[in-house]
């Protein structure tokens, strides 16, 4: 008689293969250590730097850092004005979108209806 334990465990593969498994990561962010990269976070903050760390929770080091800081009328909106901050720890439950700085461009809203 097979218990709860070896019912729960697929028959495709063994408790090996699905060690292995979980070690592949969806985001793979080596290609971009010591590059620019942009970070949105939860709440609409953004901002760019250089990557010198991460870890598997998507915690992020970023080195130079500068903040986009948004429009004080239209909070959607980027304004011009930027923040200095250094060296930044970045938490990865706050992280939303990570992208290389470099081939990223504003674009108008295509959605917008003229009035």
């Amino acid at each position: 008689m097979a218990s709860k334990i070896e019912k729960s465990i697929p028959a495709t593969g063994s408790p090996a293969d699905l060690k292995e498994k979980k070690k592949e990561r969806i985001l793979d962010l080596s290609r971009y250590m010591d590059k620019l990269i942009r970070v949105k976070f939860t709440g609409g903050r953004e901002a760019a730097g250089i990557l010198k760390g991460y870890d598997p929770l998507l915690n992020i080091v970023l080195d130079n850092t500068v903040e986009y800081l948004r429009d004080s009328e239209d909070s959607f909106k980027l304004s011009e004005d930027t923040r200095q901050l250094g060296l930044v720890v970045c938490r990865g439950t706050a992280v939303v979108l990570i992208c290389p700085a470099d081939g990223m461009e504003a674009i108008p809203n295509p959605f917008i209806q003229p009035e």
